[in-house]
């Protein structure tokens, strides 16, 4: 008796469903997803001296090469999140955490002929949450002074702009690995 009863019921079902069928359904497209903002991190390069334009210069690379984040510079009166000095030593980054910190424009570095867009996108790509790749080609923005001093790639390569997009999409905390600390190049 009741495979009889199920029966008719599951016939109705699929009748039903069968109705349905040819009417038009919206299928989900890319506009229906959340459109996710990028984290604006801010920059004030007033102490970069010289090198202020090549400062810019990096930020503006990094904004072309990835999504999750947007390097801007500070507004008069607004506390940055990462502060460029230039001074006499070599290039290094002090970050404090994720998108946070104060990068150094060593003159060192560009007195031996380094490129300055390289190692302000360098440096920057620090406070990103990338580490130095060395030794490595010039290629890869990370390797720094290893690649030479012929080397003026600006440019992060293809697994530096995916790492930077999952530090900054996928979580507020700072990824694994990323920790306080100063990275001198």
């Amino acid at each position: 008796m009741h495979a009889r009863t199920f029966v008719p019921i599951l016939a109705a079902a699929f009748a039903a469903t069968l109705a349905t069928a040819g009417q038009a359904h919206a299928a989900p497209t890319d506009a229906d997803a959340p459109v996710l903002a990028a984290r604006v991190v801010t920059y004030d390069a007033s102490a970069s001296a010289e090198f202020r334009a090549a400062v810019d210069r990096g930020a503006a690379i990094w904004n072309q090469s990835v999504d999750s984040v947007e390097l801007r510079p500070a507004a008069a009166g607004q506390r940055a999140n990462i502060r460029v000095l230039a001074d006499n030593g070599w290039p290094r980054a002090l970050t404090t955490s994720l998108g946070n910190g104060t990068v150094y424009i060593g003159r060192q570095a560009v007195n031996q002929g380094y490129d300055t867009v390289r190692i302000s996108a360098h440096e920057l790509g620090h406070i990103l949450g990338l580490p130095d790749r060395k030794p490595g080609p010039c290629t890869s923005l990370m390797s720094g002074s290893s690649a030479g001093v012929s080397c003026t790639n600006p440019y992060p390569d293809t697994a530096e702009k995916a790492e930077v997009e999952d530090n900054f999409g996928l979580a507020l905390a700072p990824p694994a690995g990323v920790t306080a600390g100063m990275v001198v190049d």
